[in-house]
């Protein structure tokens, strides 16, 4: 599966941007800054956030690669899991790099 990077495209699936706040610089993919499975995002234009109710505002990766680590943290992996704080449903990368790949 394609490793996560800071230039990946990943959206809640309320089509709101994702956005890795806090990337690990020490390795790189196509040039960008990978992906822990502990990096926040932060995520702009929900379509929920116009209700009442809970909108889409942060997530995290809950589950990446199992044998490609960053700084001793799993990277992030477009197959993995990832979950939005607030609501409880999911992101996902759509986007990548394609060059690296991870499991």
């Amino acid at each position: 599966m394609p490793i996560v990077h800071l230039g990946a495209t990943v959206m809640c699936m309320h089509a709101g941007n994702a956005v890795a706040t806090m990337p690990f610089p020490r390795v790189t993919v196509s040039g960008q800054p990978v992906v822990q499975t502990t990096t926040p995002y932060v995520i702009a234009g929900c379509s929920l956030s116009t209700s009442s109710g809970p909108f889409c505002a942060s997530g995290q990766w809950i589950a990446g690669a199992t044998r490609v680590l960053a700084g001793g943290l799993p990277v992030a992996v477009a197959g993995g899991t990832a979950v939005c704080i607030a609501t409880g449903t999911g992101m996902q990368a759509l986007v990548t790099q394609a060059r690296a790949l991870a499991t």
